[in-house]
């Protein structure tokens, strides 16, 4: 299974997944450095990412503390979701998403 990542600056990343990890640890797994500073607890907001209206029917639903979450986030859309907060399924082979400036450590570098 393909997930497919994007940066601000148009950089586009595909990487393999595997089902059962949430997207913020394939993240972590693979060097980009997501600030997630409450360690995926749906706490902070750190790890805000961007996913295309496209693949909005293959996630599952945001829960009630991650909208809270989301509504606190100034850029936030209906696109919007914490990386934290999605666990991968086999029906996200090609997933989509962008990782959010403001997640993002500011210095920072991603072998290709």
């Amino acid at each position: 299974m393909k997930i497919h990542i994007y940066l601000a600056d148009g950089s586009h990343f595909q990487r393999e997944a595997i089902a059962g990890l949430r997207l913020l640890d394939l993240l972590r797994m693979y060097g980009f450095p997501v600030k997630a500073e409450c360690g995926g607890a749906c706490v902070c907001g750190t790890c805000h990412i961007r996913i295309p209206e496209r693949w909005q029917h293959v996630l599952p639903p945001p829960t009630d503390e991650e909208l809270a979450k989301l509504d606190d986030i100034p850029t936030a859309d209906e696109a919007s979701r914490l990386a934290c907060q999605i666990e991968t399924t086999n029906e996200m082979d090609g997933l989509e998403f962008e990782i959010q400036p403001d997640s993002l450590v500011q210095t920072y570098w991603v072998a290709g």
